[in-house]
C-alpha cells in the first residue's frame, strides 16, 4: 500500500510539472520592444555642413559676378557661388553612398527648409525700414540679399529637384553595379542632378529677360562649371567614402527603399 501511495504521489507531480499552464497560454504576448533607429557618429556633422555649405552657397555666393580668363579658350563670367554650390552635391553623393537615400532625403529636406527661412529673412531684412544713420547703406544691402521672388522660387525649386535626382540615380546605379566602380556613380549622378538644377533654374529665373543666346551660353557655362567640379573632386570623394564606412560600418544598398521625395523616414 505505501509502494502504491508513493507510485501515485510521483505520477501526479509529473503531470503537474509536463501539463502546460493553462494561464500562461492565455495570457497577453509579452511586448516585443520597438527597433531602435540606428546612431552614426559622422551623420549629424555631415546634415550640418551640407546645410551650411548650401546657404553660404546661396547667400554669399551670387553676391559678386567674377569674370576668369581661361587660356585656349578665353574670358569666361559666372556667379561666385558656382564654385561653392557643388560642393552639396559632393556630399549628397557621400551621404547616399555612405547610409542610402533615406538618410540622404532627410538632409535634402533640411537643406529645403532652411533655404526657405533664408529667404524669407531676407526679405524681411531687405524690407524693413533702414535707421536715419543706416539709409546711406540700404542700397548695398538690397544689391546684397534683395533677390527678386522669381530669382529665389527658382533656385529653391532647382536646389530640391536637382538634388532628389541626384540622389536617386546614385542609389540606383549602385545597386546596378553592385558596389563596384564608385566614381561612375559620383560622375553619373552629378551630371544627371546638375543637368535638371541648372536647366530649372536659368529657364525660371530668366527666360523671357535674356535673350536665347544668353541664356544658352550662361546654362551650358554653369553646367560644366558645376559637373567639372565633381570630376575634380574624385579623389577626396573616394577617401571620404572609405573612412566613413569603416568608422561607422556601414555600406548601404538600397534595395526595397521607398523614393519617394515626399517621406523624412529613414
Amino acid at each position: 500500500v505505501a509502494l502504491a501511495t508513493r507510485l501515485t504521489q510521483a505520477g501526479m507531480r509529473a503531470r503537474m510539472n509536463t501539463e502546460p499552464n493553462r494561464t500562461a497560454l492565455h495570457a497577453a504576448p509579452a511586448a516585443v520592444p520597438a527597433a531602435r533607429e540606428r546612431q552614426y557618429r559622422y551623420y549629424d556633422f555631415f546634415m550640418a555642413a551640407y546645410v551650411c555649405i548650401l546657404l553660404c552657397a546661396n547667400l554669399i555666393g551670387p553676391a559678386k559676378l567674377s569674370t576668369v580668363h581661361v587660356p585656349l579658350y578665353g574670358d569666361v563670367t559666372f556667379l561666385a557661388g558656382v564654385l561653392f554650390f557643388p560642393l552639396s552635391y559632393l556630399f549628397g553623393d557621400i551621404l547616399t553612398e555612405v547610409y542610402g537615400y533615406a538618410r540622404d532625403r532627410r538632409v535634402v529636406w533640411a537643406g529645403f527648409a532652411a533655404l526657405g527661412f533664408a529667404a524669407l529673412m531676407a526679405a524681411v531684412v531687405v524690407a524693413l525700414p533702414p535707421a536715419a544713420q543706416w539709409r546711406d547703406h540700404q542700397a548695398a544691402v538690397e544689391s546684397v540679399f534683395g533677390n527678386t521672388p522669381r530669382i529665389v522660387v527658382a533656385s529653391i525649386i532647382a536646389f530640391w529637384c536637382g538634388s532628389f535626382v541626384n540622389s536617386f540615380v546614385m542609389a540606383k546605379m549602385k545597386i546596378w553595379s553592385e558596389g563596384r566602380w564608385l566614381w561612375t556613380r559620383t560622375v553619373g549622378s552629378t551630371l544627371c542632378g546638375e543637368l535638371v538644377d541648372t536647366a530649372l533654374f536659368y529657364s525660371i529665373a530668366f527666360y523671357g529677360i535674356w535673350d536665347t543666346a544668353t541664356l544658352e551660353g550662361a546654362l551650358l557655362t554653369q553646367y560644366v562649371l558645376k559637373s567639372g567640379w565633381e570630376i575634380v573632386m574624385t579623389p577626396v570623394t573616394y577617401r571620404i567614402v572609405g573612412f566613413l564606412k569603416r568608422a561607422e560600418q556601414e555600406d548601404f544598398f538600397d534595395r526595397g527603399t521607398n523614393f519617394t521625395p515626399f517621406s523624412l523616414r529613414a
